[in-house]
């Protein structure tokens, strides 16, 4: 229980860090560069879930063996547009359909999407606290990786 504790307050930061990352640069590039806000949306969403993977990969989850990083990153980005489909679909939601102010739907969806983010990857990423012995026993009764 201590690691999970230990690995949802360092993911809160790195999502935190993302986050002003993401908004920070879509904000720069539409403002002073004025670019295209999806295009600056895209290009600032790209850089943090590059940013994201590398320290959630680094700090917040251990590598999961017999999962290539390529896989791994293809995963982590799969799991990241999901994420980011889920926050349109429900600001969409709340503040249209619901007419709630955006600014409290956005704090409700970024609480329900972290929270997404973090199931997914901590199943799909994550090796867990196995150490190297249960992970190789793991991966033999898992099979081969298609």
């Amino acid at each position: 229980m201590k690691r999970l504790i230990e690995q949802l307050l360092k993911f809160g930061v790195v999502g935190v860090l993302a986050f002003f990352i993401d908004y920070g640069l879509m904000v720069l590039l539409t403002e002073a560069f004025s670019v295209d806000y999806l295009i600056s949306a895209t290009v600032s969403f790209v850089v943090s879930v590059v940013f994201n993977y590398l320290a959630s990969m680094r700090y917040v989850f251990r590598h999961r063996e017999g999962l290539t990083r390529r896989r791994e990153f293809a995963l982590f980005v799969v799991l990241s547009v999901v994420g980011l489909l889920l926050n349109d679909v429900l600001m969409w939601l709340g503040t249209d359909l619901a007419s709630i102010d955006y600014r409290i739907t956005k704090i409700a969806v970024t609480f329900l999407v972290a929270v997404y983010n973090f199931v997914t990857r901590k199943v799909f990423l994550d090796a867990g606290a196995q150490g190297p012995a249960e992970q190789e026993i793991a991966a033999r009764e898992e099979g081969p990786l298609p």
